[in-house]
C-alpha cells in the first residue's frame, strides 16, 4: 500500500538541528557578502565626489547603476531558479557580485565604475530572493520568521564590516582597496557549494527522488525512506503562468501592496545608506564619525530583524511590519533636528531597525505568503519592483542636496515613505488571511520500480 508524505507538512513539524544550522550558516554568510558590497558605495561616496569631482545628481546617478542590475537580477534570477535550481542560480549571482565589486577597485573614471556597479548589481540582486526562498523552504514553521530574519541579518552584518573597514582602509590604501576585499567569496565559493543544499522542492519537480529523500532524512532525522512511500508537494498547471499567479486566487491586492511596502522601504534604505555619510559631513561631522553612524544604522538593522522576527513568529507580521514602518518614519523625520549625540544615535539606531529591518521581515512575509511552487517568483518579483524604490533613494537624495534644501527637509522627504509603508502594510493585514488552493505533485520512489508523477488538486 503507497503512503503519502507531505513534503510541505514534514519540513514545517521538523524539529530544529544541524541540517538548519548548516544552511542557516552558508546563506547567512552569502547575504553578509551581499551586504558589504551593496553598502560600499556610501562608504566611498564622500571620496569618489572629490577625486572624480562629481556633483550630488551624478553621485546619486552613479549610485543607482548598481539598483538598476539589482532589480533586473531580481526579476531574472528568481523565476531562474525554478528552472536550473538554486545552488546554480546562487552561484552565477555570486561570481557576478563579487567579480564585479573587485574590478570596480580598478575603475578608472565614472563610466568604467557605473558598468561595473550594474553587473555586480544583477548578482545583489538575484541572490536575495533565492538565499530567502532556500532558507524558507527549509525552515520549521514555527520559527521560520525568525530564522530568515537572523539569516537575513548577515546584510547589516556586512554593511558594518564595510563602514568598518572603510574607517580603516580609506585613510591609508585609497577608496579601490576597500573593493579589493569582496573577492573573498570567490575564494570560499567552492566550499559554499560543497555545502548548501539544493532545494527539495526542486530535486522532487526533476523527479530527482532519491536525492529529495536524501535531503528529507537531514531535515528531518526520524524520516526514513522506502519503496512504499510517494513524495507530494504543490506544484502548478503546466499551462499557468508563475507571475500570473501571483494574482489569482485572491492574491491581487496583496501582492500589490507587498510591492508598495518593497518599493517604499527600499527607498529609505538605499537613501540613508547612500547619503547618511555626506549629509552628516555637511552638517559640520569628520568622514570618520559619519562613517560611524553607518556603522550604527546596520548595526541596529540587526535587532529590528531578529527581534521582529521573534515578534512575527508569535503575532502577526504584517501588523508588526506596520509598527515598525511608522517608528521609521518617526526617527528619520527625528534625524534632521539638532539632538544631543546619544539622542542621534539612538535615532539612527532605531532608523536602522525599522528600516533595514523591516527590508528583512518583507522577505520573511512574502515567503509565508506564497506558497511553495511560486515562492521565488513572489520573492523575486516583490524585491525586483522594490528596487525601482532603491534606484529613487539615491537619486532623490542627490537632487535634494542639488537643490541646496536644509538639513531636515532631506530627512522629511526621506521619512515619508515610511508612512506609506505603514498603509500598504495595513492594507495588507486587513485583506485577510485566505488560504489559496494548490496543486501537488506526487512522485514514487524509485526503489519501487518506477517514478510516478501525478498532479492534482
Amino acid at each position: 500500500m503507497t503512503r503519502e508524505i507531505d513534503v510541505s507538512r514534514l519540513i514545517d513539524d521538523a524539529r530544529f538541528n544541524r541540517f538548519h544550522w548548516m544552511v542557516l550558516f552558508w546563506c547567512a554568510l552569502i547575504i553578509i557578502f551581499d551586504g558589504y558590497d551593496l553598502v560600499i558605495y556610501g562608504v566611498v561616496l564622500p571620496v569618489l565626489m572629490k577625486e572624480w569631482a562629481l556633483t550630488p545628481l551624478e553621485a546619486g546617478a552613479l549610485g543607482s547603476y548598481a539598483l538598476f542590475g539589482m532589480m533586473a537580477g531580481a526579476m531574472v534570477f528568481g523565476p531562474l531558479s525554478d528552472k536550473i535550481g538554486r545552488k546554480k542560480a546562487i552561484t552565477i549571482c555570486v561570481v557576478l557580485f563579487s567579480g564585479f565589486t573587485v574590478l570596480n577597485g580598478l575603475a578608472r573614471n565614472p563610466m568604467e565604475f557605473g558598468i561595473c556597479r550594474f553587473i555586480a548589481g544583477l548578482g545583489i540582486g538575484g541572490v536575495m530572493p533565492n538565499v530567502v526562498a532556500l532558507m524558507s523552504e527549509y525552515a520549521p514553521r514555527k520559527i521560520r520568521s525568525t530564522l530568515v530574519a537572523i539569516m537575513f541579518s548577515g546584510y547589516s552584518v556586512g554593511g558594518m564590516l564595510s563602514a568598518g573597514l572603510g574607517m580603516v582602509l580609506l585613510p591609508s590604501f585609497g577608496w579601490q582597496s576597500v573593493f579589493y576585499v569582496a573577492g573573498v567569496p570567490l575564494l570560499l565559493l567552492p566550499v559554499i557549494m560543497k555545502f548548501l543544499p539544493e532545494s527539495v522542492g526542486f530535486l522532487i519537480r526533476q523527479g530527482r527522488v532519491d536525492d529529495a529523500q536524501r535531503m528529507l532524512e537531514r531535515v528531518e532525522p526520524s524520516h526514513r525512506a522506502s519503496p512504499d512511500q510517494m513524495l507530494t508537494m504543490p506544484t502548478l498547471k503546466a499551462d499557468r503562468a508563475p507571475l500570473l499567479e501571483l494574482f489569482r486566487d485572491g492574491r491581487a491586492l496583496r501582492t500589490v501592496m507587498l510591492w508598495s511596502a518593497f518599493f517604499c522601504c527600499l527607498l529609505m534604505v538605499y537613501a540613508l545608506n547612500s547619503w547618511l555619510p555626506k549629509l552628516m559631513t555637511k552638517a559640520g561631522y569628520g568622514l570618520g564619525s559619519s562613517l560611524s553612524f553607518l556603522l550604527v544604522l546596520n548595526f541596529g538593522a540587526i535587532f529590528g530583524a531578529v527581534g521582529g522576527g521573534w515578534l512575527g513568529d508569535r503575532f502577526n507580521l504584517p501588523r508588526v511590519l506596520s509598527v515598525f514602518f511608522a517608528m521609521s518614519a518617526l526617527s528619520i523625520g527625528l534625524l534632521g533636528f539638532n539632538s544631543p549625540s546619544w539622542v542621534l544615535y539612538s535615532l539612527i539606531a532605531v532608523a536602522g531597525a525599522t528600516t533595514i529591518g523591516s527590508q528583512i521581515l518583507l522577505y520573511a512575509c512574502g515567503a509565508q505568503f506564497y506558497g511553495l511552487a511560486i515562492r521565488s517568483t513572489g520573492l523575486g518579483w516583490a524585491s525586483g519592483v522594490g528596487r525601482n524604490g532603491a534606484i529613487v533613494g539615491p537619486v532623490l537624495g542627490g537632487a535634494l542636496m542639488s537643490l541646496g534644501v536644509p538639513l531636515n527637509a532631506n530627512f522629511l522627504a526621506f521619512a515619508l515613505p515610511g508612512v506609506l509603508a505603514c498603509l500598504a502594510m495595513l492594507a495588507f493585514t486587513r485583506s485577510g488571511h485566505k488560504r489559496y488552493p494548490e496543486k501537488t505533485v506526487s512522485i514514487r520512489s524509485r526503489e519501487a520500480g518506477s517514478v510516478g508523477i501525478a498532479a492534482r488538486t
